[in-house]
């Protein structure tokens, strides 16, 4: 029996995924294989020598130790795509908020009651929340992960005219993407030419502040500018001082902090993206999805640490490697096998920069002498057994 360790609520969708005759869930484990999270914060945890994985009902790691899940071999999962739709649509509304000015315009309509003649002065205050409309604006989308795609292709269905930037844009993204949008080669070309800007790519150590003073020197006036992906994107500073030179007209933001509290330029949002009882319940699921999957079969997808890999399992016995990607990795592991009378009757092998993963199938089980072997080849870092 496999234990979880829930840290947050999480739809019971998962019990379909992790069959309580396998998994035990619970938020009161002191030894457990696998942790599924949300939003509590992991990096003061201490990890039991037993940890296997970590999958994030979302997207966003930042509350998980990615590098030091890496060194102790704890595969981390994400959920890429699963609230897509839900953050997508808040994208769109946000957008729609900023350009025709709804949230000021309906507080000052709410505070007309107990006034007289209400109707009259509805007409005679509307003019000052005019707000331009979309169709025919020019929107730069940077990031054209699962997000990005959606919120590209639902804008030039809206009939607005899409450039798309991501250096990174794989051939499967590509074919996601409606055959109007304009691909930016430079992003500097989505801060000269667009009206709306939206972000979609992840927070690091290259992304940190990628929005800065440089970029906002680029922009034309009265630009909106739309985070959905993460608040340290942007530099607040220099996101202040363009609001101040009407540089940009409103900043649409679901991760505000406290600096951005009080400006009427800018739409703070609860971080609500994939607040929608569809994208809570489909994180969940993929969660849960990941894990068995990688716990039952050693089968990888959707690791932010490790590489994809995985190899039809048949029922025969499963050898599991967790290993640097160093030369002669698997040349050291396959000889071990070899020179116990071990047959391999399967094996693939993948790599993601300086970690590597190998799943062998084997003609028999594998007993601990021989696993110590494995273990103690340099630059091993995990060894699993699966038989099921």
């Amino acid at each position: 029996m496999y234990k979880i360790n829930k840290l947050n609520a999480i739809s019971d969708a998962i019990y379909n995924y992790l069959p309580k005759d396998e998994y035990e869930v619970s938020t009161e484990f002191e030894n457990f294989e696998a942790i599924i999270v949300r939003s509590a914060k992991c990096h003061d945890m201490q990890f039991p020598k037993e940890l296997l994985a970590i999958a994030r009902a979302g997207a966003g790691v930042n509350n998980i130790p990615i590098d030091r899940c890496t060194k102790e071999g704890i595969c981390v999962f994400n959920t890429p795509g699963a609230n897509a739709n839900g953050v997508k649509e808040l994208v769109i509304a946000g957008m729609l908020a900023a350009s025709r000015n709804l949230v000021p315009a309906a507080n000052w309509a709410q505070g007309l009651k107990g006034e007289e003649d209400v109707p009259a002065l509805v007409e005679k205050g509307k003019k000052q929340f005019v707000g331009p409309e979309i169709y025919g604006k020019k929107i730069g989308v940077i990031g054209l992960g699962a997000i990005g795609a959606m919120v590209a292709n639902s804008c030039s269905k809206l009939g607005m005219k899409v450039y798309g930037y991501d250096p990174y844009l794989s051939v499967e993204a590509a074919w996601m993407l409606d055959q109007n949008i304009t691909r930016a080669v430079k992003i500097e070309t989505i801060f000269t030419e667009c009206d709306y800007i939206s972000l979609h790519l992840p927070l690091n150590d290259k992304t940190k502040g990628l929005i800065g003073e440089d970029q906002f020197a680029m922009m034309n006036k009265s630009v909106v500018l739309l985070n959905f992906a993460r608040g340290g994107l942007v530099d607040t500073k220099a996101l202040m001082d363009a609001i101040s030179s009407g540089i940009i007209s409103k900043y649409v933001i679901d991760f505000p902090d406290a600096d951005m509290l009080g400006s009427e330029n800018i739409l703070a949002i609860p971080h609500l993206g994939a607040s929608t009882p569809e994208s809570e319940e489909n994180c969940a699921i993929m969660a849960a999805q990941e894990l068995n999957n990688y716990i039952k079969y050693g089968n990888i997808l959707n690791s932010v640490n490790m590489p994809n890999c995985s190899l039809p399992y048949t029922g025969n016995f499963r050898l599991t490697f967790i290993h640097g990607n160093e030369v002669n990795m698997v040349g050291q592991i396959t000889k071990v096998l070899a020179d116990n009378g071990v047959n391999i009757e399967d094996m693939i092998n993948k790599s993601a920069k300086e970690v590597a993963y190998t799943i062998i199938d084997t003609n028999k089980a594998v007993d601990a002498a021989i696993i110590k072997q494995l273990e103690d080849i340099p630059g091993i870092i995990r060894v699993r057994t699966i038989e099921n």
